[in-house]
């Protein structure tokens, strides 16, 4: 047997691990905190610019319904803002406010804190260095999926 590993031994190991640090991560939601359909709306639109809401929907996969009350939810809370499209002024365009950047970044960084927390109470130096050298290659494989 060989101590090279199999492309779907890894490809298994990986999807369970990923997906357990996901929804750990996910349950850790916070009073006042940003629902998974707002983060990942706001997150679009920090990636990919302005953006109409049925354009967001498409994207997301959701309904232009579902759409629409995320977006307006934001909204009220001044974390997008929406303005008449240049090209068509019948639609609207949503784009993040800076109060939305900046709550974007805030979740971020708590985010990265909780992790850091874990790593620090429970890895080794060994274990961390190698941690480190398994990010980049896992940013690969998310990129080329």
């Amino acid at each position: 047997m060989s101590d090279v590993p199999d492309a779907d031994e890894v490809a298994a190991a990986l999807h369970v691990s990923i997906g357990l640090l996901r929804w750990r991560l996910r349950q850790g939601q916070v009073t006042g905190e940003l629902s998974l359909p707002e983060r990942s709306a706001m997150a679009r639109l920090d990636r990919c610019g302005p953006a109409t809401p049925s354009a967001l929907a498409r994207l997301e996969q959701i309904t232009p319904q579902g759409m629409g009350a995320t977006l307006a939810g934001l909204e009220a809370r001044g974390l997008v803002e929406r303005r008449p499209d240049p090209a068509d002024g019948r639609r609207a365009v949503m784009s993040l406010t800076e109060a939305g950047r900046q709550a974007l970044q805030d979740r971020r960084n708590a985010r990265t804190e909780q992790i850091a927390r874990a790593l620090a109470a429970g890895f080794t130096p060994d274990e961390l260095a190698a941690l480190l050298t398994a990010a980049p290659l896992i940013e690969r494989l998310a990129q080329s999926l």
